[in-house]
């Protein structure tokens, strides 16, 4: 197993197809799931992503994508923390964590107030991993989404130290 941090040519299209695929077997999630996923890169590739301040993290084994992280720059301070997903033998070793760690580091250098994601409450343990790295919830939308009769889609955030620190006094 590796971890690349470059996005090469038939990336995109891997990590759309794992996106997919876990959330179908894990989740019972249709196409639009995946759809949506696409439209999510579609629109930062629109922007230019990757740029500076951003990153992707893929990990590989052999020649197969079997996890990634995305970070993109969203303007006004803001970076978004993105298609982070392993598949299920890679969970629970530390590998999460340890892309997290680049990642913050990357949204530090950058300069970042904050960073955002959104994700889905079922995914008990990855919110459990977000609230370790100090993302708060801040809204939630219960609805039927990808095939399932409820969903509750939710957005975290986090303050970044370089916000904090740049911060005046009181």
């Amino acid at each position: 197993m590796r971890i690349r941090r470059e996005l090469r040519p038939g990336d995109v299209g891997e990590m759309i197809a794992l996106h997919g695929r876990i959330y179908s077997e894990e989740w019972g999630h249709d196409a639009s799931f995946e759809g949506m996923v696409a439209q999510s890169f579609a629109d930062v590739a629109a922007r230019g992503w990757p740029r500076a301040g951003e990153g992707i993290w893929i990990v590989e084994e052999g020649d197969r994508v079997v996890g990634c992280l995305g970070l993109t720059d969203e303007g006004e301070g803001e970076a978004r923390l993105r298609w982070f997903v392993l598949e299920a033998h890679l969970r629970g070793r530390g590998l999460g964590r340890l892309v997290l760690d680049e990642l913050f580091e990357e949204a530090e250098r950058a300069g970042y107030e904050r960073i955002t994601l959104e994700t889905f409450s079922d995914l008990a343990a990855a919110a459990h991993l977000y609230r370790d790295y100090g993302f708060e919830l801040v809204w939630e939308d219960t609805r039927p989404r990808w095939s399932r009769p409820a969903v509750t889609y939710q957005r975290y955030e986090r303050v970044l130290r370089s916000a904090v620190a740049s911060t005046p006094a009181a």
